[in-house]
């Protein structure tokens, strides 16, 4: 049996929400952090076991707040099992999971399901999140106090926008009496109709349906003004284009209270690599046009959008990082661009990705590890304050990271069973060591525990 007390030994702690960036040691002790810092010989028991962490990089363990496990219905996608492992490998301790099942998580039972699955099954923690909406269908609410009750940790329809203003109304209204967060998808479709990726010359020189950045901000536009009229939180999921980062900016100045986040692919790749052959300087990545692994809702947009969404998250307009993990069996994706289901497997390619951001010189290091942790957390309320730090006393829940270390992605490799993403055969730099759940490790030496 593995010992109680383990020593991470020399790495560079960072834990943003105490303002900490130091080498120092970190001690845990049945699941629990004892110390983090400086650590007494005097404290290290007899029997400890040590992990070597000289050279790499230690800190909360990351939480995603939007991911897809597909688990019930559809599990030739991906399975709360595989999802979890997928995340463990990611660096991921915590992950909120989509209610967009069959059937969707919009009763007790549901959520129940989930819960009982992931600790039967998972190894890293698993929090659903609740319909705004029964069967995601639009027309009547959710019993949005029950699944509250039940453990939900926010409300969404995720792909179905709720595009009825007076529900969003409602919801938002019986949202705030229960101190959760409803998290809309804005696309206004009436805009959006057939588009399959971002409109612009390049859609154009493909001949591929075009979808507007008006689709996103318009709906945005909508429910920060339906969050200020109810005092509701509206989080906004995975913002894409740069009109909607002032709109979140003016919102905040306003004092209304608005949270958003954004994707790791939106921030790194853009609609250039529809055309193929765009991660040239990285790898092959993705090789030639109309490459279905591309398409991701709400798409991949024009260099323009992503330095306007970097600086946003440089700059704290948007709070954290979400990865939309979206995985899809290969043989969906093999077919034309208008067909093909949109998403991409991002759990596993997170880190790497979003470490382009520090080694490109647009934010610090322990920037961006608070938008992975501290940030989310914040969105998800104080009960998730204890997750997102390596505070004496607070649950060990770890990930230790090289920044430096090149790999090529192979999505073989995948613990997900989701394979599709553009990023095959690309080099990343960054990629997680270990990952540590409750002073437990779940990941170690490249593979799963």
């Amino acid at each position: 049996m593995a010992p109680d007390t383990i020593l991470i030994k020399g790495p560079r702690i960072i834990d943003p929400g105490r303002g900490v960036d130091e080498v120092g040691d970190i001690l845990v002790r049945d699941g629990v952090i004892l110390a983090s810092g400086t650590v007494s010989p005097d404290d290290i028991p007899e029997g400890c076991r040590v992990v070597e962490a000289g050279g790499l990089v230690a800190s909360p363990g990351f939480i995603d707040i939007h991911c897809h496990l597909r688990e019930p219905g559809y599990e030739y996608k991906e399975t709360i099992a595989a999802g979890t492992r997928a995340a463990a490998r990611g660096g991921f301790t915590s992950i909120c999971c989509m209610p967009n099942t069959d059937p969707p998580i919009d009763n007790s039972a549901m959520v129940e399901f989930i819960q009982q699955r992931a600790r039967d099954e998972g190894i890293v923690r698993v929090f659903p999140i609740g319909c705004v909406t029964k069967g995601r269908k639009g027309k009547e609410l959710s019993e949005m106090e029950e699944l509250a009750v039940a453990g939900v940790v926010a409300f969404s329809d995720d792909g179905d926008p709720v595009e009825d203003p007076n529900l969003m109304r409602l919801a938002l209204t019986y949202s705030s009496d229960l101190g959760l967060p409803v998290t809309n998808h804005c696309q206004d479709l009436s805009l959006s109709r057939n588009g399959v990726m971002a409109e612009g010359r390049v859609a154009t020189r493909l001949g591929l349906a075009g979808i507007p950045s008006a689709v996103e901000e318009a709906m945005m536009a909508r429910d920060i003004a339906l969050a200020e009229l109810t005092g509701g939180r509206i989080h906004l999921a995975h913002l894409s284009t740069a009109g909607s980062v002032p709109l979140v900016r003016q919102a905040r100045e306003r004092g209304i209270p608005v949270t958003a986040e954004v994707c790791p692919h939106h921030l790194t790749i853009t609609d250039e690599w529809v055309l193929g052959g765009q991660a040239s300087g990285t790898g092959t990545g993705a090789s030639f046009a109309y490459d279905t692994m591309t398409k991701v809702y709400p798409p991949l947009r024009g260099q323009q959008d992503v330095d306007a969404l970097v600086q946003g998250l440089a700059e704290g307009v948007i709070d954290c990082i979400a990865t939309d993990h979206a995985p899809h069996e290969l043989i969906s994706k093999l077919v034309t661009y208008e067909d093909a289901p949109s998403g991409i497997s991002v759990l596993e390619t997170a880190l790497g990705s979003a470490l382009q951001l520090v080694h490109g010189g647009h934010m610090s290091l322990i920037a961006l590890v608070e938008r992975m942790t501290v940030g989310p957390a914040r969105v998800l309320g104080a009960s998730f304050d204890h997750l997102s730090t390596l505070a004496p006393g607070t649950t060990a829940d770890i990930v230790i990271f090289d920044p430096d270390l090149e790999w090529v992605v192979d999505p073989d490799e995948f613990q997900s069973m989701g394979k599709n993403t553009p990023l095959r055969g690309a080099t990343l730099k960054g990629q997680v060591v270990a990952t540590m759940v409750q002073g437990r490790f779940v990941y170690q030496d490249g593979a799963v525990v």
